[in-house]
């Protein structure tokens, strides 16, 4: 599962709203599951009761028992009404008897099996979705395992769909089964359904049959085992794009107003597919691929075995993807899953790192690959910062066998930490090894489980190294390291001195540290070991050098204090040649913005081949006078850099410069292919010419807009107009799905309805800030909720209070306090 950042660490602005929360360590010790009996196979009938969101099933599910012989069955079955339980034999079904409690079914069977016996439970129940009350995730806002989307056609301007969200444990709401994850099952699903939509499932479609009541039943088979939190049923009016890998399907179900754009936003699959096929000596191990959009599906993506659902910002239109395709790491991470997670499956939640931390570092691999390796440090930093960021996680290991809920896996040390502790351990051992240990870790537990300490073993047996000192500090212990890192050169002794302190709490690191020292552009890297409170490293260099790189390759999951003076920070800048070599010198650069030098280091910084380093040097003048040379460069890059989203950042710069004779061209720039670009540029505008923009902030509303530039839209109107573009404002904001960006535009929609005096709409207003405050999953409103009742809520009600409209602000009052 691919998911949304926001739902583990939502604000960015936490630091000011920090709530150290240290509660009880969990008692519970979490092992893996006990196997009793084992699903052999799962067929199913299915039909759908869109009146009711309810589904009518038949199921046949073979069973052998593990390895002790048993006379009794426990399914995981939730909320579902039980009209049979029988055993088949000879064709009929035996009645049994059973026991249900609303959560698990019970059975006793017609006498004890064997290990080498197997048989079939056959069950007749309908499944009640929205008549169960379960408890959510950071990953998903509740865990009813089938959801049906305007269901009834009422609302005109959603489409109706059927799709199914299974992990953690949610798939035997609307199947019975052993929901665990070390259980696997081939499977047989037979979806009814009316004839206008399509379904998707796991597996081959091997047959469709039309009914005479206008139904048509999909038969979806699925030969090679995987685990029930894998399930999926799709059903819809989609588009389906076919692709192909290697001769087997690959699809892409989208809605129809994005059947031109699908293979623009999904068109790299069969690439990705070829190259993780090949980087892990292991070929895409299913019969076929799908990709499947899910309205209201607000967990990022979900990898069901060779049916992958995303929620509905993948769809992205022509004008987005001008800048960039926004769900190619998503879509990489989904992939990856279908090895690490489908093919090989964490044994249990405690061990789900080796699903979700291989996942996420697929971003990584992707994006080395196919856009370089500036991109992809770019994107091992913000993940390490993710982490490094999220301070509660620290006390966390990777490997974790005491929680409270399944649910709390899911955060940013299964996840980002997780990743970057691939990272490292590629570095360790090098390429070759890494990636032919993944693949001896994938043979050796296809179509089985996998866990931290088979992949310690696959390591091992690869490299010849012992390797429990790394899992032992990375994946069983919690943590990382804090390094105080300092260098003197001595000209007598012709000496330089390193030293390298650990000032963490939480145990000391065994770090393999590469230093790279530089006399001009030359560099000679040696490679050092800092195991102990204090190292002291020491290396003959004939000259003071120009620089002394610690942690050369940016791999190491540290938080670094370093001290370095502005001209080794520009030698660094220069000769680095690392993503983040020029981004921490143009980050300590625009610190001291008023030194030439510094300018000089920033300014450079603009010419860079990599986008994102041209976008941190735009950022980074912050209010320092510009000089004619880069005021030229940036009008240059405002009019034709390669990256649309450098030139937005670019006409934003010469926004602030309050000159009037960039108006027409920002004007022109307002219809620009690119959605930031004409954010971006409207935006300007407002700062030069607000009368101008507002009017064609007005006229923008009547076209289709996203991302920036609706963002632009609606601050520019509300920074000029009135109340009576409440329908604009707030219809833009409720049809937002929940996400960063919704957060991001709560402080423009406070200012918004402080404008507000009609009562109902105001009231309606506060109600969908409400609304989006109650959606945030559990795990993030104690970061969320303070900011959105202390700062933003409470903000508006003193507004109002001031306006002499004590009705509203004691309005806004009350939805504080619920």
């Amino acid at each position: 599962m691919k998911k949304l950042l926001l739902l583990i660490a939502l604000v960015p602005m936490g630091s000011l709203m920090a709530q150290e929360q240290k509660a009880a360590a969990p008692k519970l010790y979490r092992a893996v599951p006990e196997k009793i009996n084992n699903l052999v196979h799962t067929k199913l009938n299915a039909s759908f009761d869109y009146s009711k969101s309810r589904l009518n099933g038949n199921v046949w599910i073979t069973l052998k028992p593990h390895f002790y012989a048993t006379d009794s069955l426990q399914l995981d079955a939730k909320g579902m009404d039980i009209k049979q339980v029988a055993v088949v034999k000879a064709g009929k079904n035996i009645p049994l008897k059973y026991q249900y409690d609303g959560w698990v079914l019970r059975i006793n069977l017609d006498k004890s099996y064997t290990r080498n016996e197997s048989y079939t439970i056959y069950i007749d129940y309908t499944a009640k979705p929205d008549e169960l009350e379960v408890k959510g995730s950071a990953a998903i806002t509740d865990a009813k395992g089938l959801y049906f989307i305007n269901p009834t056609g009422e609302d005109k301007t959603k489409p109706t769909q059927i799709w199914t969200q299974g992990e953690t444990e949610a798939t035997s709401v609307w199947v019975p089964t052993i929901d665990k994850t070390n259980q696997k099952t081939t499977q047989e699903f037979n979806l009814t359904v009316p004839s206008k939509y399509v379904t998707l499932s796991n597996g081959k479609l091997v047959k469709q049959t039309k009914n005479a009541n206008g139904t048509r039943t999909d038969s979806w088979k699925m030969d090679l085992p995987h685990a029930p939190y894998l399930f999926f049923m799709g059903v819809g009016e989609y588009a389906i794009i076919k692709d192909a890998y290697k001769g087997k399907e690959v699809s892409y179900y989208v809605e129809k107003a994005y059947e031109k754009v699908a293979r623009k936003i999904f068109g790299n699959t069969p690439e990705m597919m070829q190259y993780f096929s090949n980087k892990l000596g292991v070929d895409y191990p299913w019969i076929k691929y799908s990709q499947i959009i899910g309205r209201d599906y607000v967990s990022g993506a979900m990898e069901n075995t060779t049916a992958t659902l995303h929620q509905e910002s993948a769809q992205q239109d022509a004008r987005e993807l001008t800048d960039a395709n926004g769900w190619e790491g998503t879509i990489a991470h989904e992939l990856f899953h279908q090895w690490f997670g489908d093919y090989v499956t964490a044994e249990s939640w405690s061990n789900l790192t080796v699903n979700e931390s291989f996942a996420d570092y697929s971003e990584y691999l992707w994006a080395e690959y196919k856009s370089g390796k500036d991109e992809a440090a770019f994107i091992n930093w913000s993940a390490m910062n993710g982490y490094l960021n999220s301070k509660a996680d620290a006390s966390k290991h990777l490997v974790r066998f005491y929680y409270d809920s399944q649910e709390d896996m899911f955060d940013v040390v299964s996840y980002s930490k997780g990743g970057r502790i691939l990272n490292m351990l590629r570095n360790y051992v090098g390429d070759d090894a890494f990636f032919k240990s993944l693949n001896k870790y994938l043979t050796d537990n296809k179509f089985g489980t996998g866990s931290a300490h088979k992949l310690r073993l696959a390591f091992e047996a690869t490299t010849g190294k012992d390797l429990n000192w790394f899992f032992n500090q990375w994946y069983f212990n919690n943590g990382h390291p804090n390094l105080v890192i300092s260098n003197n050169y001595d000209a007598t002794t012709q000496k330089l001195m390193v030293v390298i302190k650990q000032t963490q709490n939480t145990g000391l690191f065994q770090l393999p540290v590469t230093i790279d020292i530089y006399h001009g552009a030359n560099k000679k890297r040696q490679l050092v070991w800092a195991k102990n409170t204090a190292d002291t490293f020491y290396f003959t260099a004939s000259t003071k050098p120009d620089l002394v790189n610690v942690d050369a390759d940016k791999i190491l999951l540290a938080e670094k204090k370093e001290t370095k003076t502005l001209e080794e920070y520009a030698h660094q800048f220069k000769y680095g040649g690392h993503y983040l070599d020029r981004r921490e010198a143009i980050d300590m650069a625009s610190k001291k913005i008023s030194d030439a030098a510094a300018y000089s280091i920033v300014a450079a910084g603009l010419k860079d081949p990599y986008f994102r380093i041209r976008m941190k040097a735009l950022g980074s003048f912050g209010t320092a006078k510009l000089d004619n040379a880069t005021i030229a460069l940036i009008e240059k890059m405002a009019k034709d850099d390669a990256s649309k989203l450098v030139r937005a950042d670019a006409i934003s710069i010469l926004g602030t410069q309050k000159n009037a004779a960039y108006a027409s061209q920002f004007e022109q720039f307002v219809n620009d292919s690119s959605y930031s670009v004409a954010g971006a540029a409207l935006l300007a505008l407002n700062d030069v010419d607000s009368k101008k923009a507002y009017a064609l902030a007005n006229q923008l509303i009547k076209s289709p807009s996203k991302g920036r530039l609706s963002a632009a839209i609606s601050s520019v109107i509300i920074a000029n107009g009135d109340e009576s573009a409440y329908d604009y404002i707030m219809g833009n904001f409720n049809k937002m799905p929940l996400s960063q960006a919704k957060f991001s535009a709560l402080s423009s929609i406070v200012e918004f309805l402080a404008k507000v005096t009609d009562p109902a709409k105001f009231k309606a207003g506060v109600d969908a800030v409400v609304s989006f405050r109650n959606e945030i999953p559990a795990a993030a409103r104690p970061q969320t909720d303070p900011v959105i009742n202390n700062v933003f809520l409470k903000g508006l009600a003193t507004k109002k209070e001031a306006a002499g409209a004590q009705a509203l602000a004691d309005y806004v009052k009350e939805k504080i306090k619920n």
